[in-house]
């Protein structure tokens, strides 16, 4: 029976790490420029058994864009097409977000979420200490009447990695190029996962989870009973 028990346990710790993701896209479906974690899975056949296991062997990003909501906010922006804006991280690594909540810090630097944000330049954007920026739809920085700089925007392409709920970092092989582009001002987009829909898989996946803590216990007192017979005879 020892075969029935790694399969439950396979089937079980797949659904567990779904249930991960699931969790995580149900508490940031309302997150800002939040893209939803993917799990993918896999059968395998251990040995030269008929028995399958099944596994998650990785987790993706999708990428698809979220709904929009207004806000009526000046620094609030939403990237048109397929763009994201660069935040500087720490030690100079670059980030990419789909997240346009924009604010000024104290010293006068435009942040998202504790992070610098890049100018089309290429460097940390910031303005005079005490300013109230504006932006327009061509991501002009305007100060007073006047364009001050101008927000960078970029193209990613190739495979992202998650550094928090809204922030992706490039993968191996990945690069981002900055061009030209136009902002929604006013506005933000939201996570692209329902709470309706997290609910409902993360239901699926936790009943599929104790199916499967069902069929390890089910196995476990066959063996018990098979040791007992085992024993008398």
């Amino acid at each position: 029976m020892a075969d029935g028990l790694y399969v439950g346990m396979a089937g079980a710790a797949a659904r567990a790490a779904q249930l991960e993701a699931v969790a995580d896209n149900l508490a940031n479906a309302e997150t800002p420029g939040f893209r939803a974690a993917r799990p993918a899975f896999q059968s395998f056949m251990r040995g030269r058994t008929d028995k399958v296991s099944a596994a998650a062997v990785a987790t993706g990003i999708d990428l698809r864009p979220g709904v929009t909501a207004p806000t009526d906010a000046a620094l609030d922006v939403v990237p048109e097409g397929d763009l994201y804006l660069g935040v500087e991280l720490l030690g100079g690594r670059r980030g990419y977000t789909r997240n346009g909540h924009i604010e000024v810090g104290p010293e006068g630097d435009l942040i998202i979420g504790g992070n610098r944000v890049i100018s089309a330049a290429g460097a940390p954007l910031s303005v005079p200490p005490g300013a109230s920026p504006t932006l327009d739809e061509d991501g002009n920085v305007i100060v007073d009447g006047a364009v001050a700089d101008t927000l960078g925007l970029f193209r990613v392409d190739g495979p992202l990695e998650r550094n928090g709920p809204a922030l992706l970092t490039l993968g191996p092989g990945a690069t981002a190029e900055a061009i030209e582009g136009t902002l929604r001002i006013g506005e933000l987009e939201i996570g692209n996962v329902g709470s309706l829909e997290s609910t409902v898989a993360m239901i699926t996946a936790h009943r599929q989870f104790e199916t499967a803590m069902q069929a390890i216990e089910t196995y476990r007192k066959m063996d018990e009973r098979a040791n007992e017979m085992g024993r008398v005879r």
